[in-house]
């Protein structure tokens, strides 16, 4: 019986032999590949594995370096385990809680007994160092799962066991760096030497950890200023102490107690007032124009109807409408670097024409409203005449409304702006966080499927150039915002579960999106299902989930 195996890189179309039992190190030393920043990872049969896998039969094997998301993660989850070593070392009692991406790093709590101040992130950062430059291997241990179970409860680590206690597995694995053990959804890096860039600074009343740029990994990402993110943040960390469900194990352990009904009539009570609060300062501003922008399938929509039923409440006539009515004509759409159309920028809406309307508007004017109508790529006129008196108010929804360009000649003393996006703070446990992406890209699979027609496939695929568009069309005009609305919901996840796992589960082994649709299945089978008859038919959810009270 021969020990030598046959794997396909597809990095540069070559077949290796190597012996069996070798690791996915051993395989990218035979390729010939010089990865300036990799590999971190790799796609294995379209699966993402760590450095440290194993082959005992042939694969097809794709290698990944920090230019990825999911490379990206990989070095992340790694910074985070050598943060909690580091953490671990100088305060040995102390508490780490890796809360949440903000200002482009990720904000960190850390309790040890009094105040922190900027020496505590020095010294962190400098251990940290220490730690990094000793290049110390990073083990990957599997046990029985009441042994982990066992040894995170005796160690302090509540969160994760209680995670783990949740869940059905005979067995885990789980990460030990020298003393210090850990539990990761994922895979990290094979030791602590491969990380070349991070930094850590005091950031409010705790640590801000900086990572690498996904486009240019030999420098950290910018530092931007997100107060009002931040805010929103801590307010909804606020609501979930008060429900004692922090945490993914308190979740299902709440759950399993019978209290999905009270998450659920909380989380939609806690949307409504956030809401209410937003219509009356609009109604004390004397405001005209609503302007109400967002990240894809961030509830954008449901927002705008909701509002609109609580500025009637307050005796306003509210018309809503969308940057999509002004959409250039499809042939006038400009073109990205591939020379395909780009309809995420904001010269694929006819500006002028929206300021010229909205200002006849303001004067008194009556305006025949134009609607884009995608099948043909046209803007046309059906005799949508609009005419604001008093008690008027316009909505405008759409992913450029705060951008300042869309209504550079409205008067400031008209607008008011809310950017609406998922920020969500429950987290897997202590160490790992729920990215706020993932909740807007499970959400919109479910859209996609059930009204668009479009599989987990094709909605995946596009993800990067949605992402794209986000990041240079939206994200920069977030803290332009005189309100911030954070559309996650606690249960969300646990509502949407069963309905998404299907979805995901119709993604071909053969393309490379299944490695993006096997890690949020794994993601998503640690929470414990909600019935999805027991969402409210006006809750923000049923724009995807279906069952909703509005007319899409």
């Amino acid at each position: 019986m021969s020990n030598q195996i046959t794997i396909r890189c597809k990095n540069n179309n070559k077949l290796i032999d190597v012996e069996l039992g070798s690791t996915l190190r051993d395989v990218y030393e035979k390729t010939g590949i010089d990865m300036e920043y990799g590999p971190v990872s790799a796609r294995v049969n379209n699966k993402v594995q760590g450095l440290n896998y194993r082959f005992y039969n042939s694969k097809d094997v794709e290698f990944l370096d920090l230019t990825c998301s999911s490379g990206m993660r990989v070095y992340t989850r790694t910074l985070f385990f050598i943060l909690s070593k580091a953490v671990e070392d100088i305060f040995p009692d102390g508490k780490l809680v890796i809360q949440t991406p903000i200002s482009r790093g990720y904000y960190c709590e850390l309790n040890i007994g009094r105040e922190l101040v900027a020496d505590d992130a020095v010294a962190i950062k400098k251990r940290m160092q220490e730690i990094i430059d000793a290049d110390l291997p990073i083990h990957r241990v599997q046990c029985p799962i009441e042994e982990a179970i066992e040894m995170f409860r005796n160690k302090g680590m509540d969160s994760k066991a209680e995670l783990l206690e949740s869940q059905t597995k005979l067995y885990a694995y789980y990460y030990r760096l020298e003393d210090t053990v850990d539990y990761f959804y994922s895979c990290l890096l094979t030791s602590t030497g491969k990380i070349h860039l991070f930094d850590l600074i005091k950031y409010n009343e705790g640590l801000l950890l900086r990572i690498p740029s996904l486009k240019n990994p030999g420098k950290l990402n910018d530092l931007v200023p997100q107060a009002k993110m931040f805010g929103v943040v801590r307010e909804q960390q606020n609501w979930q102490r008060i429900l004692g469900v922090r945490t993914v194990g308190e979740f299902n352990k709440a759950i399993g107690q019978g209290r999905a009904a009270e998450m659920i009539n909380v989380s939609e009570a806690l949307q409504e007032r956030k809401l209410s609060r937003i219509a009356d300062e609009i109604l004390e501003r004397g405001s005209k124009i609503v302007l109400i922008a967002g990240p894809s399938s961030s509830g954008k929509t449901t927002t705008s109807k909701r509002l609109a039923i609580l500025l009637m409440a307050c005796g306003l006539h509210p018309h809503i409408l969308s940057t999509d009515d002004y959409f250039v004509n499809r042939v006038d759409t400009p073109l990205d670097e591939e020379g395909k159309y780009d309809f995420e920028c904001i010269g694929a809406v006819d500006v002028d024409l929206f300021n010229k309307q909205m200002r006849q508007l303001l004067d008194g004017d009556e305006v025949e409203i134009p609607r884009y109508d995608f099948p043909t790529g046209k803007r046309v006129y059906e005799g949508r005449k609009l005419k604001i008196g008093s008690d008027d108010i316009i909505i405008l929804e759409g992913n450029h409304a705060l951008n300042p360009i869309m209504s550079k000649l409205i008067d400031e003393k008209s607008k008011y702006r809310v950017y609406v996006s998922t920020m969500t703070t429950i987290a897997l446990d202590d160490h790992n966080f729920v990215p706020t992406r993932d909740i807007r890209l499970l959400r919109r699979i479910i859209r996609d499927y059930n009204y668009r027609g479009y599989s987990a496939f094709e909605t995946i695929a596009r993800c990067p150039s949605v992402t794209r568009g986000e990041e240079k069309w939206i994200m920069p005009y977030q803290e332009n915002a005189d309100a911030t609305f954070n559309s996650a919901l606690l249960y969300e996840l646990g509502a949407i579960r069963n309905q998404v796992l299907p979805i995901l589960e119709q993604v071909n082994e053969r393309v490379t999106e299944y490695a993006e649709a096997s890690r949020l299945r794994k993601f998503l089978r640690y929470f414990r299902p909600i019935p999805i008859d027991q969402i409210p038919p006006t809750s923000l959810l049923r724009e995807f989930a279906g069952g909703s009270s509005f007319k899409y």
